[in-house]
């Protein structure tokens, strides 16, 4: 009997060691996965705990979590910041708008709406050039967007130069490619479908020019650096803003979020590395080919509750 084992062992010897190495490669890739999920778990754990617990966390906030405050003695920033508040630099002057009858409110209401109702986002441009005034008008609008302490954390490079522009589209299709085919999952693909879009923006360089829009978590002053507050949102508002501007003189443009291509962008263009490139919005009039896809907006029942 003995023997015999002996034997079989001898004939399959190859094939033991193949399933002690399979057997010992499996282990390792179960310890592994192991050790991944339970990370995984504890930083989902923290995820939750800093979405549940948001003001704790955020850097909005991160001095006080670095700060022990005497109760007993008052809350020295707080009583700096009331102290600040009255000091003359701090002043405010008197602010009316001028109250119309609810007639003319709504007419006018009316008219701002079949306006911007008309925007819509356009891939196709005609070469003509666009006015630099008034360019400089729009973004002087978009400049009067509401930001977290007014630290206005927005800046706006507008790009004529045709070179650069190539440049700026190669690195953006570069990207863009890499994304259609890798990055995008089934469902976001599904969604661009009915938009018909490729990772070839042509846009870029032909549109007349580009108003590269970039953010700033934080700003120099005397050579001190301060936070930007709501940066993120300050920045989105001020877009709107300049979206419906250039509506409103004839120029049209599409939203573009170009995934990773921030830093070579900002390298390209001499940017400090502080601002981070938030929105590209090529920018002209449509060209007498263009069109649009055929979308249609929610009601106002679907966007909007009164309580």
């Amino acid at each position: 009997m003995t023997g015999g084992i002996e034997t079989l062992l001898r004939e399959y010897k190859i094939y033991i060691k193949y399933v002690i190495l399979f057997g010992a490669a499996y282990l390792v890739k179960c310890v592994f996965e192991f050790l991944y999920n339970r990370s995984a778990g504890q930083n989902s754990q923290t995820q939750q705990v800093k979405e549940n617990n948001d003001e704790a966390d955020s850097p909005l906030f991160e001095d006080s979590g670095k700060t022990v405050v005497d109760e007993s003695q008052g809350n020295y920033f707080y009583d700096k910041y009331l102290a600040d508040t009255e000091s003359e630099k701090n002043v405010h002057i008197p602010f009316s708008l001028p109250r119309f009858e609810p007639e003319e409110m709504k007419k006018r209401a009316r008219d701002f709406y079949e306006l911007v109702n008309k925007r819509r986002s356009c891939r196709f441009f005609s070469p003509d050039p666009v006015p630099r005034d008034v360019l400089e008008q729009c973004i002087l609008a978009a400049g009067t967007s509401p930001s977290g302490a007014h630290t206005e954390p927005w800046q706006f490079v507008v790009v004529y130069n045709k070179e650069d522009r190539l440049a700026i589209r190669e690195i953006v299709e570069d990207e863009e490619k890499v994304n259609y085919e890798r990055r995008m999952g089934k469902n976001w693909l599904q969604d661009l479908a009915k938009i018909k879009t490729t990772f070839v923006k042509e846009y870029i360089s032909e549109a007349d020019c580009i108003i590269l829009v970039f953010k700033s978590p934080f700003h120099y002053k005397n050579g001190v650096k301060h936070n930007n507050w709501y940066y993120e949102a300050s920045v989105s508002i001020a877009v709107g803003i300049l979206l419906c501007a250039l509506n409103n003189v004839g120029l049209v443009t599409v939203t573009s979020t170009p995934m990773n291509c921030g830093p070579a962008i900002r390298r390209l263009l001499g940017r400090p590395d502080h601002e981070k490139l938030a929105f590209l919005l090529p920018v002209g009039y449509p060209s007498s080919s263009a069109t649009v896809p055929d979308l249609h907006r929610k009601p106002l029942d679907k966007i909007c509750t009164f309580v």
